[in-house]
């Protein structure tokens, strides 16, 4: 569990970036671009990945499919928070749990004990409280939630089958999912440059850079987590979604002086016992 923990602290600091660079009017989707140059960067320094390989052994469509859903499903959740709030936004990326989940059962065969049952509902409990918040937007359309829900729930599917796959190195995968998603992302930046005559300025270049070392480690962390338990993929994903609302709202109250309501507490304490009851789940 130690590989979910450190990935959970390095998602929950991408979001406390991600929250400042907002505060500093700086453009987000810049930032991003620049964070897969960063990781892939990081990934070839740290790790030397193996280049050299058989073609017919690269599993292009987890690969590609990877590459374009990370950029892609970022848009889409910027463009959801937009139409509907951030609140119902998030409502869609927790309940996107469901979806590894079932995979868990039906792709990757794991059985299911009692305790991580039991963990699964109060988890699922725990979202809905920590989420029992009002949103600004009076917009009912769930197209883009409903979009936000399938790309993060294909997304932990593929990178569980990253972590599986036996030919390449996960380091090797890592590299070239990065490299993939930088170079869509670079295409989308000069499209923008180019057709909306959007200004590339350097300071979000650097602090694309920067969050790169966090997007980095939340990955390498979360990879590390599917291999350490390979048997468990459920433990994996519902781990990361409960230490998420935990880490996360505890930064909102400290951090941010975000107001948090009774239900929003109570949401708090049913993650960290859905936490329990998964993590024993390992034992008995």
């Amino acid at each position: 569990m130690w590989f979910v923990i450190l990935s959970v602290i390095c998602s929950v600091t991408v979001g406390i970036f991600l929250k400042v660079a907002k505060r500093f009017q700086l453009n987000v989707f810049q930032i991003i671009t620049f964070n897969y140059f960063s990781a892939l960067l990081l990934t070839y320094l740290t790790y030397q990945p193996e280049l050299t390989f058989q073609e017919k052994t690269i599993p292009y469509t987890l690969f590609l499919g990877l590459a374009i859903l990370l950029p892609i499903v970022f848009l889409i959740q910027a463009k959801s928070i937009k139409e509907v709030g951030i609140v119902k936004t998030d409502i869609a990326q927790r309940l996107s749990l469901f979806i590894p989940l079932t995979a868990s059962y039906f792709l990757f065969n794991e059985t299911f004990s009692q305790l991580k049952i039991i963990g699964f509902i109060v988890g699922f409990s725990a979202i809905f409280f920590t989420l029992n918040k009002k949103s600004e937007s009076k917009s009912d359309n769930w197209v883009y939630p409903l979009l936000v829900l399938l790309g993060f729930g294909l997304i932990d599917i593929l990178f569980k089958k990253v972590a599986i796959f036996k030919d390449f190195s996960f380091t090797t995968s890592l590299f070239i999912i990065f490299c993939g998603a930088f170079i869509i992302s670079i295409l989308f930046l000069i499209g923008k440059i180019l057709v909306q005559k959007e200004k590339l300025e350097s300071k979000n270049i650097l602090w694309g850079l920067a969050l790169g070392i966090l997007n980095f480690g939340n990955i390498l962390f979360y990879l590390k987590a599917h291999k350490a338990l390979s048997e468990n993929p459920s433990t994996v994903f519902a781990g990361m979604n409960m230490g998420v609302i935990i880490l996360g709202s505890l930064t909102g109250i400290l951090l941010f002086k975000e107001k948090m309501t009774k239900w929003n507490y109570l949401g708090i304490l049913l993650a960290i016992i859905s936490i329990i009851f998964i993590t024993f789940s390992q034992f008995y």
